[in-house]
C-alpha cells in the first residue's frame, strides 16, 4: 500500500489494522475477557464482600490485588499458579479481594478472570455453567503458557468451585489441574430452601429465571447439568479435591451438597468441625480467616498450619 492514492488516511488505516489484529485475537481464541484482563487495573484489599461489592459496582472491570501479573515466574516452592474462580452473580474483586492478596503474599501467582458475564458489568458467571467453565479453561491455558508451569490449582466459590469440574472432566483439565479447592461449591446443586425446585416445576417460571440467569437452572440440585457432571463419580484422574463448607450456607441447600463423594483425593472439611465459633455464611466464606487458612493449607499441605478458631460473623467475615 503506498502512502498517497488510496485516499485512505494514515489513522484510518491504523484503525483497520487494529480491528484485524482484535478479529485475528478472537479467531485464535484469545477473547476480549481475557485480554482485558491484561489492561484491567487492580483494586485495594477489602475486609469483606460487602465493601469488596459496594467498590466494584462503581469499577466492574477492577480485578483483585495482586492478581494477573503475566510476568510472574512461579516458585520452586509454589510451582502451580492459582486460578481464582468466582460465584454465580458476583464479580471476580468482589469474590477475592481479601484472598487474592494471601495467596500472593505467600508466594502464588495468582490469577482471575470475569467470566460468564457481560464485558464491563458488575454481575458474571450468570452464562450457562458449561459455557462458563469453557471460558475458565481458556483462561487457564493462558495461565500457563505464560507462566511455563505444568499445572494450576483452582480455588473457587460456590459455582466457582464446581464448573471447574466439568473442565475436569470434559475439556482436559485433569491433566492441568492438580487441585480443586472448592469454597462452599455447588457441587450437587441447591434447592435454594424449595423456591429454586418449585421454580423448575413451573416451565414459564423456569424459562423465565433462565433468560437473564441461566446458571440459576443449572445448577438446580436436579438439573439435568448436574446430573451428567455427576454421572460416573465426582473425581477425575489424580486431581486433588477439597471441599471448604459452612453449616449456615443460606444459598447451597441443604449445605451437604456442597460435598463430593468420599475418595482417597477427596477432602470434605466442615468449618464448624473445626471451630464451631465460626458463623460464615455463603457470602462471607471468600473473606473467613478461618477459611483462608485451610485454603493455604490444601495448597501447600507440608506446610500446614492449624487454623485459629475465632467468632467469625456472616457476611462481614
Amino acid at each position: 500500500m503506498t502512502n498517497g492514492g488510496d485516499g485512505m488516511g494514515l489513522g484510518t488505516r491504523r484503525r483497520r489494522i487494529g480491528a484485524l489484529a482484535a478479529a485475528i485475537g478472537l479467531v485464535l481464541g484469545l477473547g476480549t475477557q481475557a485480554q482485558a484482563s491484561e489492561r484491567e487495573p487492580t483494586g485495594p484489599a477489602q475486609p469483606n464482600i460487602v465493601t469488596a461489592l459496594a467498590y466494584s459496582m462503581a469499577r466492574p472491570t477492577v480485578m483483585p490485588p495482586h492478581t494477573n501479573d503475566w510476568g510472574c515466574e512461579p516458585s520452586a516452592e509454589h510451582p502451580n499458579p492459582v486460578l481464582l474462580s468466582n460465584g454465580t452473580l458476583v464479580n471476580s474483586y468482589a469474590d477475592w479481594a481479601g484472598l487474592s492478596g494471601e495467596l500472593a503474599d505467600a508466594g502464588y501467582c495468582v490469577f482471575s478472570a470475569n467470566l460468564g458475564g457481560a464485558e464491563g458489568s458488575p454481575i458474571q458467571t450468570v452464562a450457562p455453567v458449561a459455557e462458563t467453565a469453557t471460558q475458565l479453561a481458556e483462561f487457564g491455558d493462558r495461565v500457563l503458557a505464560a507462566t511455563g508451569a505444568d499445572r494450576l490449582d483452582v480455588v473457587g466459590h460456590s459455582q466457582g468451585g464446581m464448573n471447574p469440574r466439568y473442565w475436569i472432566k470434559y475439556l482436559g483439565g485433569a491433566a492441568k489441574i492438580d487441585r480443586l479447592i472448592g469454597l462452599a461449591p455447588s457441587n450437587y446443586g441447591t434447592d435454594l430452601y424449595g423456591l429454586l425446585t418449585l421454580v423448575q416445576r413451573v416451565p414459564p417460571l423456569r424459562e423465565l429465571v433462565g433468560i437473564p440467569f441461566p446458571a440459576f437452572n443449572d445448577q438446580e440440585e436436579h438439573s439435568e447439568f448436574l446430573a451428567d457432571l455427576n454421572s460416573g463419580g465426582d473425581t477425575v484422574g489424580d486431581v486433588d479435591y477439597t471441599v471448604i463448607q459452612t453449616k449456615y450456607d443460606e444459598v447451597v441447600t441443604p449445605y451437604s451438597n456442597a460435598f463430593l463423594e468420599p475418595a482417597p483425593n477427596v477432602e470434605n472439611i466442615l468449618l464448624q468441625d473445626l471451630c464451631p465459633a465460626d458463623r460464615t455464611d455463603h457470602l462471607g466464606i471468600t473473606y473467613d480467616p478461618i477459611a483462608a487458612r485451610l485454603v493455604l493449607n490444601a495448597l501447600d499441605p507440608a506446610d500446614a498450619q492449624p487454623p485459629r478458631c475465632r467468632f467469625v460473623p456472616p457476611v462481614l467475615s
